[in-house]
């Protein structure tokens, strides 16, 4: 099969539905897929049917609605196409079951919405994300809401946020004279991953049990030569990204780049941009997809943040943007972005809500594995900053100061040979400390972890700026003379939220006190950025946007810092399990043989030098006590923990972590120091570097 025929082979796509549906039933189809029309329940049979007979074409068997509940994962429940008819049977998909399913609700989180004695929930049919036909059963893409009507999942207000922010583009955009059917978000999510030898995961408990490595000493070698980093891919890797790319073009998900990471054994994997929901959708079975395909190679693909200390971590870039059904991007700058005033505004208003929800688009990435990423010169700081770029951070320098601006034109470039080709030089450079930066077209939000949802982030950033429209269109509606008070309204925002704007090092030393000058949040843990959704003016964004209830945002956060407990608690409990049964008495067997070498050396002859021995004997025993009394603290403070999520979730962070860092301490150190004989796990150099 050749790839333009290997694209999207598992996917109910738009050429499958032209070709299956009755002309009309697929108008309607596409009407409510392009438009956000209604769906026309009226339809449904026969797109069911159609899409059942496409199914088992390829070799389907049963259905599923597949939906992401709120634990950062998807879920499914498979049902067979297999219904009886006397003593036969037929296969069939009714259009009520392709609607509407009813899995089990009483076992997801819900953060308090629903008793867990409530067992019933509904999934319904996201026909703006196409279903697929995967290891014998069709994928239907679904929400996932419980009996009395709350959001369970990611994906339903993820899809009112698009909505919100489409129906509030829409009025900024009628000021301007322009009309659309609709605006849509897009995002393409950039993967960041480890591989790693599958025989060497499974001997290491804290791998199997967390996803990263609670012990380990530095390598010899890490990243410092940054060799690695765009490298010569290793055939095994090289074998493993041609037959991830294969499986992902076949359910039709743009992968399009690939490249070595700056730590070993460290990748990357971008897409290319597509509509928010379905590239969220893409995500999530990418991720899925990358560690089926690292297992029929004999790897393992970490998609924990941070889980090898002293490299390194992953995240994934969320390149987002928006544009109206006929092309127009409305953070397009043009030539003269200083003159474009549809874009100035649609600026200064992602600036303005960025800045003005800054604690909760911070919030939108907490979690316990991206705290250990978040700040450390590997990914952004945990200060919500935007940059601009060279261009356009000069013209709004020169709004907010008052002074004229001096264009700033793309230059050709060379390299001084006349036989080397010309290149443009862009208007900008890039900053890869900003956490959220302007990069030609676009913003990209470089905060997010690894393996966490792409929704979450992009619900925050979809209401915030469907809200700093709306209030846009409020300020300017009826204004007498239309450019001028979109001049001055867009002028007003720079300057109100210019203490957001940060062109310059965000690794510098110097930026965090200026960041606390300027009175922007600095929330270092998901313990602290977390609670800033139960802010009021917080809750109120969402709920005028119509994108979560009051009591929805609050479900959430205590869902977020439920997770972060539990997270912390049993990389903590597993911690101490393998410091008590493999760590301290492979140390001692060290030990006793140092002590053994040390008899017999003294039982030839008192003249046999042994202070080496008798020293490193001294040092590991010591060392060792000290570790196990580290453990005997984190276990003793672990349980002894407060009340209710905010109060458990401070000391997880202030006091449990801390304890792991010091029982970590000791055992890295004595890993240093002990024969590997003895040490009983694999380390750092083996973990990074086996993969050939």
């Amino acid at each position: 099969m050749n790839l333009t025929e290997l694209f999207g082979c598992n996917v109910f796509n738009d050429d499958v539905m032209k070709n299956s549906l009755p002309k009309e039933v697929y108008k309607s189809l596409k009407r409510t897929i392009d438009e956000g029309a209604p769906l026309d329940s009226s339809i449904a049979s026969a797109v069911a049917n159609a899409m059942k007979d496409w199914a088992v074409s390829k070799g389907a068997t049963h259905y599923t609605h597949w939906f992401q509940p709120l634990t950062n994962l998807t879920a499914e429940k498979h049902d067979s196409f297999i219904e009886p008819s006397g003593d036969k049977i037929i296969l069939q998909l009714t259009g009520k079951n392709l609607i509407v399913g009813e899995p089990d609700a009483s076992s997801f989180p819900s953060g308090g919405t629903r008793a867990t004695s409530a067992a019933r929930g509904y999934t319904a049919w996201d026909p703006t994300s196409p279903a697929f036909v995967k290891e014998g059963t069709l994928y239907i893409p679904t929400v996932f809401v419980s009996y009395t009507g709350e959001t369970l999942d990611k994906k339903a207000p993820l899809l009112k946020s698009m909505t919100a922010l489409d129906a509030q583009a829409k009025r900024l955009l009628k000021l301007f004279g322009i009309d659309c059917r609709k605006v849509a978000t897009t995002v393409g999510p950039e993967q960041e991953y480890f591989l790693i030898d599958e025989e060497l995961f499974n001997q290491r408990k804290d791998l199997v049990l967390t996803g990263r490595t609670l012990f380990g000493a530095p390598p010899t070698r890490g990243q410092e030569l940054e060799d690695h980093y765009f490298g010569s891919l290793k055939e095994r890797v090289s074998s493993f990204m041609r037959d991830l790319d294969e499986t992902l073009w076949s359910y039709g998900i743009f992968a399009k780049t690939k490249h070595n990471e700056v730590a070993p054994a460290q990748h990357e994997l971008a897409p290319v941009f597509t509509t928010t929901n379905v590239a969220v959708d893409a995500n999530q079975l990418t991720m899925e997809l990358m560690k089926k395909v690292a297992k029929r190679h004999g790897l393992v693909c970490l998609l924990h943040e941070k889980p090898f200390e002293g490299v390194n971590g992953s995240g994934k870039h969320n390149n987002w943007s928006l544009s109206t059904d006929w092309g127009l991007n409305l953070l397009d700058p043009g030539e003269n972005p200083e003159n474009n005033r549809l874009f100035m505004l649609v600026l200064a208003c992602v600036i303005a809500a960025v800045d003005h929800y800054q604690g909760i688009l911070r919030a939108s990435v907490a979690t316990a594995a991206n705290d250990h990423r978040l700040g450390a010169n590997e990914a952004p700081p945990a200060i919500i900053s935007v940059y601009l770029g060279d261009q356009l951070g000069a013209i709004v320098d020169s709004i907010v100061n008052g002074r004229a601006y001096v264009p700033k034109k793309a230059i050709p470039g060379s390299i001084g040979v006349p036989s080397s080709p010309i290149f443009p030089i862009d208007t900008t450079d890039r900053n890869r400390t900003s956490p959220f930066a302007f990069t030609g077209n676009k913003f990209e939000f470089r905060m997010l972890g690894s393996q966490a949802s792409v929704a979450d982030p992009n619900i925050v950033l979809n209401t915030i700026v469907a809200q700093a429209f709306s209030e846009a269109v409020e300020a300017l509606s009826g204004a007498e003379d239309f450019d001028a008070a979109c001049k001055q309204y867009t002028e007003k925002l720079l300057k109100d939220h210019y203490r957001i704007i940060f062109n310059y090092n965000g690794y510098g030393p110097e930026w965090e006190p200026e960041a606390e000058r300027r009175g922007l949040l600095n929330n270092k843990t998901t313990a602290d950025a977390v609670p800033e959704f139960f802010k009021r003016e917080n809750i109120d964004v969402f709920v005028k946007q119509g994108v979560y209830t009051e009591k929805e945002v609050v479900a959430r956060a205590n869902i977020a810092l439920e997770n972060y407990i539990k997270t912390i608690n049993i990389e903590a409990l597993t911690m101490a399990e393998m410091a008590r049964q493999d760590i301290y008495p492979s140390v001692n067997g060290y030990v006793a043989e140092l002590c053994s070498v040390i008899a017999a050396k003294r039982a030839v002859s008192e003249k046999l030098a042994c202070a080496a021995d008798t020293a490193l004997a001294e040092k590991l025993s010591a060392m060792n006590d000290k570790m196990m009394k580290a453990v005997e603290k984190l276990e003793k403070d672990l349980a002894h923990m407060p009340e209710g999520e905010r109060a458990a979730s401070r000391k997880m962070a202030h006091t449990i972590v801390p304890d792991m860092e010091a029982v970590r301490s000791y055992a890295d150190a004595m890993e240093q120091l002990t024969s590997s004989d003895y040490w009983p796990y694999p380390k750092y150099t083996d973990l990074l570097y086996s993969v050939k």
